[in-house]
């Protein structure tokens, strides 16, 4: 059985768990990292020499790095419905994931640590700010891009989508109460990603609260 560490508070943890329902794969999964510890052990450095979440095992490989792990399960289980058959519309999958690593995370991550993780008095609003600047940049470009199809990719459900709606759960949901930011509107991302949330897999995963 495919096993799964990691706390499902990780933003990245939540994607492939998200994956692996929406492909009905079976797994196990294990609490690591954050107060669940774990990942300093020697154990699970053997499995991920960076000491993150999520890594998984299948059957004897062992692979991390979330988006990864993502399109692996969608390879193996998932070619023609999650993950495009068509050459073409694989690589605007790959594409989207890729966004979401390259422009969304590096500015998701100081913003919702600063916001979420840190006492009001210990926040370097600064960085936070630069960060969410940027951050409404990238997201304006999917913003932008969903305003002519309903999905990422193909007009369907596909990988693409779970790695940036995993984000934008973040983004819709922080609380910005005090902080003197703003969040834009971005309809069409907004629309996108009610029709994202109400996937039963999605409505399972993102009651929970933002920690």
């Amino acid at each position: 059985m495919l096993k799964i560490w990691g706390r499902l508070n990780s933003v990245n943890v939540e994607k492939v768990v998200w994956c692996a329902r929406e492909l009905s794969v079976p797994f196990e999964r294990i609490d690591a990292g954050g107060v669940f510890g774990l990942v300093d052990t020697p154990a699970f450095r053997a499995l991920n020499p960076f000491g993150r979440v999520p890594v998984i095992e299948d059957d004897g490989f062992v692979l991390w790095e979330s988006n990864a792990i993502v399109r692996y399960l969608c390879a193996r289980h998932g070619m023609g419905t999650l993950m495009p058959e068509d050459a073409r519309l694989r690589a605007d999958a790959d594409h989207w994931m890729d966004f979401q690593l390259s422009a969304v995370a590096p500015v998701l991550s100081p913003v919702f640590r600063g916001i979420v993780r840190t006492k009001p008095e210990a926040r370097d609003m600064i960085v936070i700010t630069r960060a969410f600047g940027e951050l409404k940049d990238a997201l304006a470009v999917a913003d932008g891009a969903l305003a002519t199809r309903t999905y990422l990719v193909d007009e369907r459900f596909t990988m693409a989508d779970i790695p940036l709606a995993s984000a934008c759960h973040r983004w819709f949901n922080l609380p910005l109460d005090g902080t003197g930011l703003e969040r834009p509107d971005f309809p069409h991302l907004f629309a996108w990603y009610q029709r994202v949330k109400a996937r039963p897999i999605a409505t399972e995963l993102m009651v929970l609260p933002l920690t």
